[in-house]
């Protein structure tokens, strides 16, 4: 037995943020009260909960739009100070790296730090990380908050090697049909029992 969620007309925020929530969830709660639903999910559950404790309808925050790069990307063009990850910079790494080039999290990170340094350095820069990377295979890459799914399925296999995704999940669905934090605990498991 599980105490899933329910929306009710006395809800607060507090209780609202306890439990689990598809994206898809919170789209439609702003729709039926007219709040915006644009953003991301913690921006969206940040909007609704705000709009439980109190009744006021939050704007979302004003979201300047990235332009496209001009011109052609060259191995002495600086990296620019609002780098985006496009099309034409994956080009650009993949003529440089190959087919295996990945936009990961590490080499996101230093294109938006490194502003001003050239796209060699940047090219540079990726093999170093990725050099990195194959000698730290425990380092655990930084999961985003919204993805609460992929925290918990990691921390799972983590501690229980050798057990199926299909366990996983199932202790997953579990544990955010229910009212507390989602991060994988060992007791988890007793529903596999």
């Amino acid at each position: 037995m599980t105490d899933r969620f329910e929306w009710k007309d006395d809800l607060d925020g507090e209780s609202f943020r306890s439990y689990y929530h598809r994206k898809e969830e919170l789209v439609e709660f702003c729709r039926r009260n007219g709040l915006s639903a644009s953003g991301g999910k913690v921006e969206i559950t940040d909007r609704i909960a705000h709009f439980l404790d109190t009744g006021e309808i939050l704007k979302p925050a004003a979201v300047s739009r990235k332009k496209t790069i001009d011109g052609e990307i060259t191995d002495e063009r600086k990296v620019e100070s609002d780098f985006v990850c496009s099309e034409k910079h994956r080009a650009f790494f993949k003529e440089r790296i190959g087919n295996s080039f990945t936009f990961n999290v590490a080499f996101q990170r230093w294109l938006k730090e490194n502003s001003g340094k050239t796209y060699r350095q940047a090219t540079e820069a990726y093999y170093r990380i990725m050099g990195e990377k194959k000698a730290k295979t425990k380092v655990k890459t930084e999961i985003g908050s919204q993805f609460e799914y992929n925290t918990y399925i990691r921390d799972f296999f983590e501690d229980n090697k050798g057990r199926s995704l299909k366990d996983a999940i199932l202790c997953w669905n579990n544990k955010k049909n229910r009212r507390g934090h989602n991060r994988y605990e060992k007791s988890d498991l007793d529903i596999l029992l």
